[in-house]
């Protein structure tokens, strides 16, 4: 546990029902005169939804806006180069996030490279920015990256199928905004997927080797609330209360890893990612029971910690048996939202597993893991993944 820290949000934090509509306030005090408004298309054309809610907002506001609305999944080096010629081309002076993860990450993207040099592959790693970035806000729609709140942009370069990480303190949003009504009608799939990456932001921090007392406390709430919320927001994606407890959880777990980063889980998840274009979410609940039973010789008196908050009995057992009683969790936690056992099912192929793990070593997560793993160790755990019933 680290005893000197720094601590990294954003400034301000808008929170709860209706929050949206403080956006265009809040573009005016930041001197916003013409934000480039990134997002996918399929929240534009979404009657009343975020997107239209957010240029309703500005709109009162009298703040100018322009639109890049080409966001993928995974969002591609493609996707930030064209949203930096659409901001400078309409001589734009900052950058508003509208979506889930993939969102902030391209408008983080896209602010990079208007300050930092055009080439972002160059840009990988922590702390390598020298300039600060326009000012961003960012109005999130998803319970899961909590990329509104952190300082991590995740691009993938679509030539080498490599998803990087550009990691520093210069990416943290002025202001972010979770209203949970937003969220309402978020997909099955896309809620589980979301939800379990709030569950695994949760679970690394509290295990990382840079945790401190405060991340600490946050990782905990945070796994009691996904506990308490994520399997009825599954089975009910109108269950107001408890999507405004997955967004709880989602921005305490991204006030941790934000600070205690993160492991394994996800340098492995952003190989998957970025080879096969798989869901980040998916990727990263698949690969969290294999990659934490591995970790739990490295310190298996916080994974019986674990175990005892996610609900586990573990009256009368030594350490080591309570802590195998978190991965059970963590596995049923999978189960029950209907996640996929193995990586067969985004199309992982294994004789793509060497080079994945060679790149999950030099991943910006990587050496936070509580436990220090070979490539070869690591090409064992896609194996595993891959053999899961």
């Amino acid at each position: 546990m680290k005893e000197n820290f720094d601590f990294l949000m954003p400034s301000v934090n808008f929170f709860g029902k209706g929050v949206i509509k403080k956006i265009g306030n809040r573009a005016q005090m930041l001197n916003m005169h013409k934000p480039l408004i990134v997002t996918d298309k399929f929240l534009r054309k979404m009657d009343n939804g975020p997107v239209e809610q957010t240029l309703n907002s500005l709109k009162e506001a009298k703040v100018d806006y322009v639109i890049y609305d080409g966001v993928e999944p995974n969002p591609k080096v493609r996707n930030i180069e064209a949203a930096k010629k659409i901001y400078l081309d309409n001589n734009c002076d900052s950058i508003i996030t509208v979506g889930g993860g993939s969102s902030h990450d391209a408008g983080k993207g896209t602010g990079i490279i208007l300050t930092n040099g055009d080439d972002i592959t160059k840009l990988a790693g922590i702390e390598t920015l020298e300039n600060p970035l326009p000012p961003l806000m960012a109005v999130n729609t998803t319970a899961g990256t909590a990329s509104e709140l952190t300082r991590h942009c995740v691009i993938t370069n679509e030539e080498t199928k490599l998803k990087f990480v550009v990691v520093s303190w210069r990416n943290v949003p002025l202001v972010s905004f979770n209203d949970p009504m937003l969220m309402l009608d978020v997909p099955v799939g896309l809620t589980a997927a979301t939800g379990m990456d709030t569950f695994v932001q949760a679970i690394e921090p509290y295990v990382s080797t840079n945790r401190n007392e405060i991340t600490d406390g946050q990782c905990v709430q945070a796994i009691k609330l996904v506990e308490e919320s994520l399997r009825e927001v599954v089975a009910n994606g109108h269950n107001i209360e408890a999507r405004t407890k997955m967004v709880e959880a989602e921005m305490l777990g991204g006030m941790a890893f934000n600070n205690a980063d993160l492991g394994y889980v996800h340098a492995m998840a952003h190989q998957l990612g970025g080879q096969y274009d798989a869901p980040h979410g998916v990727c990263c609940a698949i690969l969290l029971p294999i990659v934490e039973k591995y970790n739990i010789i490295a310190c298996p008196e916080r994974f019986a910690q674990l175990a005892e908050i996610m609900g586990e009995d573990t009256t009368g057992l030594s350490t080591r048996d309570a802590a195998e009683l978190s991965i059970k969790a963590m596995r049923q936690m999978c189960d029950d939202v209907h996640i996929p056992r193995s990586i067969k099912s985004m199309g992982a192929k294994p004789e793509d597993f060497e080079l994945m793990a060679e790149n999950a070593l030099k991943d910006g997560n990587a050496p936070s893991n509580p436990r220090k793993g070979t490539k070869e160790e690591i090409v064992q755990l896609f194996q595993e993944a891959y053999d899961a019933e």
